[in-house]
């Protein structure tokens, strides 16, 4: 089993953490992680983007000459596709690009995920995280003493809103609970800092 560093709110060290082998231990699965990336990426689309058809576009009621005698096409609509202002032929209309991985293939990625961070020593486990009032400065004196000087991920147990308030400033550093946890937070932060306590909660869904 990997272990890491148990760490107080300052920095220092106060002993050990063993993690499961089967949530941070694995061998990452990097073609399961490029889904999962898509995925996420994917159902982050609006896909409210639309285009007139030539039934939608206003005007071109009447047939703008006759059909025979005048020596130019034939012509029913100025509101047909090849006219200037006509309708769009197969443009985009409203849709859901969502779709859905099966559940072994996302937990399969989150462990993946998580592991890729121990191979890269990336995480940082903390004791215990608690914040008095949301105050930013104390979260960023805490980041500092942990030595995060870039893209961090924060995750505890349970959505903590003195946690989430105090860091909602702080660019580049996310507050997500242990529920909330998802592949691309996770690859999209260089830092994963995580609660004991969010740890347990994290195996117990995964192992």
């Amino acid at each position: 089993m990997p272990k890491v560093a148990l760490l107080n709110q300052n920095g220092s060290s106060v002993g050990e953490i063993e993690l499961n082998d089967s949530v941070f231990g694995i061998e990452p699965n990097q073609h399961v992680l490029f889904d999962a990336v898509i995925m996420q990426r994917a159902s982050l689309r609006q896909g409210t983007h639309k285009t007139k058809i030539r039934s939608e576009v206003a005007g071109g009621g009447r047939k703008p000459w006759k059909q025979k005698g005048t020596g130019r096409a034939r012509q029913g609509s100025i509101r047909s596709p090849q006219w200037r202002g006509g309708g769009i032929v197969f443009g985009p209309t409203p849709r859901s690009y969502s779709f859905k991985l099966p559940k072994k293939v996302r937990r399969l990625a989150i462990k993946s995920a998580l592991s890729t961070k121990v191979l890269e020593n990336n995480i940082l486990v903390l004791e215990n995280l608690q914040l008095d009032a949301p105050k930013t400065k104390e979260m960023s004196a805490i980041l500092n003493g942990l030595n995060v000087d870039r893209k961090a991920l924060i995750v505890t147990a349970d959505l903590n809103e003195t946690v989430a308030l105090s860091a909602r400033n702080i660019p580049g550093v996310t507050v997500v609970p242990a529920n909330g946890i998802s592949v691309l937070d996770v690859l999209n932060h260089d830092k994963l800092v995580i609660t004991k306590a969010a740890v347990e909660k994290v195996e117990e869904v995964l192992a």
